[in-house]
């Protein structure tokens, strides 16, 4: 099998071992002053489990290149002009008297 066959099978298989595991916790999370129904040592391991997809998830973006910021970003200044005209300001528009 290629590299990016294999590559593509472990980043599917730690997107799903991460989405069980945050869904594990959704589950079993209770409300303030309730006792957890999970042991202390098992919170750990799956915060530790975690911390290893995660930390995969970066190399194996790092080493594709791309990165692990999606955040959007914002130009500095905003546009005046877009493809399909002029940006015009909600704030500048003035109620129609009849």
């Amino acid at each position: 099998m290629s590299e990016n066959h294999l590559g593509s099978r472990e980043e599917r298989i730690l997107q799903v071992m991460r989405s069980i595991l945050i869904d594990v916790i959704k589950d079993t999370t209770t409300k303030p002053g309730l006792k957890h129904p999970l042991k202390q040592s098992t919170i750990s391991n799956i915060r530790h489990g975690l911390d290893l997809i995660t930390a995969r998830q970066k190399e194996l973006l790092e080493a594709s290149g791309k990165s692990w910021d999606l955040r959007p970003t914002y130009p500095s200044a905003p546009q005046q002009y877009t493809e399909d005209g002029a940006v015009v300001s909600v704030t500048k528009l003035k109620k129609k008297d009849n």
